[in-house]
């Protein structure tokens, strides 16, 4: 979330800044919401002022034995008028706050410029897209034609994109998410968290899900209670720490998860609908770092390279993109993509996002740092897919598959999985 006073000194400079990701900014109802809080403010405290010296006022006239009734009157007539004027105090602030909560993050000033994804720039690519000697199949007829996915029977329970994974298909997911896990905790240092997959209005308001897009979510209600499904672990890791005051010596927070995510993928249409790609209900392993301001793009380096090495150790090839201003996450500055090939759609498909979000969610959050002078400033917050699980079963399907319809198992994944191969009919091989 943005300062108000902040975006009024830019001025045109934050305008611009939004319009490279198309966002326009109306500083001008920013300014009358703005200076009508502060008006109320200054109002309330005048009055404020006003009754601490009528309070000294009584309590001299009442040790004095002198009659208080002219001031006690004065009182009750100031206290009533302040009464209303902090209920404008508060409409006021809740106003500004809700038109600051729409606006997203300023794009770095290194974001390629562009409106969407088209205007994304790679930067590198790792390994060569497999060459078949047969016509490539998608992971959706592999997966049917083994017997280990089953889509009609996810229809039957939940309906379209859902999916129900079977026998070596569910052993392949769960020792990729064990894989990611270990390689994470043991090599770089994040801490595992198990967190609630179902988490309250102001989690989803730190992190930047809502209220942009509270119609992509999936909420719940018991009673009273209001509850949303989490779209990613990077709403409940980033939220640990809301409206803390954190050690500056203590960090970088490095903590890892895995977790369902939901998301509606309201107006998503075409190819994607198909297989496991894009679905309302996935698995996926997120990092999530808090860190100091001034260090968050180079920990976002080593960020995008612990979500590469999963990747570079599986043996998929794969590129590394930088977003465009306008093809940008609502609370992110600069994302790096981690693009996997997909030899069925001969072409690079997103497979993570490594995101620094500067001081943008922390500011939302209230998670702050002091340093060891007690000097405190806002915290920067990153968060990156390392990563999502069925992604990376149907790209392991695609391009490890071979020509008997069988797939060959990453040597990495053996020890997880405890088998090297998922034949046609589904059985496995040692």
């Amino acid at each position: 979330m943005h300062d108000a006073r902040a975006l009024l000194d830019l001025g045109q400079v934050a305008v611009n800044r939004l319009a490279r990701r198309g966002y326009c900014l109306d500083l001008g109802l920013i300014d009358k919401l703005f200076q009508r809080r502060n008006r109320v403010i200054k109002t309330a405290d005048d009055l404020r002022a006003e009754s601490k010296k009528l309070s000294n006022e009584f309590a001299k006239l009442a040790k004095t034995g002198a009659d208080t009734s002219t001031v006690r009157e004065r009182s009750r007539g100031l206290n009533a008028q302040l009464h209303t004027v902090e209920a404008e105090q508060t409409q006021a602030e809740a106003e500004l706050r809700e038109v600051l909560l729409t606006i997203p993050n300023f794009p770095a000033d290194d974001a390629p410029d562009g409106t969407d994804e088209a205007f994304n720039v790679e930067i590198r690519r790792h390994g060569n897209p497999p060459a078949f000697a047969f016509q490539a199949r998608d992971h959706v007829d592999l997966g049917e034609a083994m017997g280990i996915f089953d889509f009609p029977r996810a229809v039957k329970l939940s309906g379209s994109r859902f999916s129900v994974t079977k026998g070596a298909g569910a052993a392949l997911e769960r020792a990729l998410a064990t894989y990611f896990l270990a390689l994470h905790i043991n090599r770089h240092g994040y801490q595992e968290i198990s967190v609630p997959n179902l988490v309250n209005r102001t989690t989803m308001t730190g992190t930047g899900q809502l209220p942009k897009f509270e119609d992509d979510l999936f909420r719940t209600s018991l009673a009273d209670k209001e509850l949303f499904l989490i779209p990613t672990g990077e709403v409940p890791l980033t939220n640990l720490h809301a409206d803390e005051i954190l050690p500056a010596e203590a960090l970088p927070y490095r903590y890892t998860a895995w977790t369902p995510c939901f998301r509606s993928e309201a107006g998503s249409y075409g190819r994607d609908t198909r297989g496991i790609l894009r679905q309302h209900q996935f698995h996926k392993v997120e990092l999530v770092q808090i860190v100091r301001a001034a260090e968050s793009r180079e920990r976002l380096d080593l960020m995008l390279d612990h979500a590469e090495t999963c990747l570079r150790e599986l043996g998929l090839a794969y590129r590394v993109v930088k977003l465009a201003a306008g093809d940008l996450g609502f609370s992110a500055t600069f994302t790096y993509d981690i693009e996997v090939w997909l030899p069925s759609q001969n072409t690079y498909r997103e497979i993570s996002s490594c995101s620094d979000c500067g001081t943008f969610q922390a500011r939302r959050a209230a998670i702050r740092v002091k340093d060891k002078d007690g000097k405190k400033e806002l915290a920067a917050t990153l968060n990156g897919s390392a990563l999502p699980i069925g992604r990376t079963v149907a790209a392991i399907l695609e391009q490890f598959q071979n020509q008997d319809g069988s797939v060959t198992i990453p040597q990495v994944l053996v020890p997880f999985t405890g088998f090297a191969k998922i034949n046609a009919d589904g059985t496995t091989e040692s």
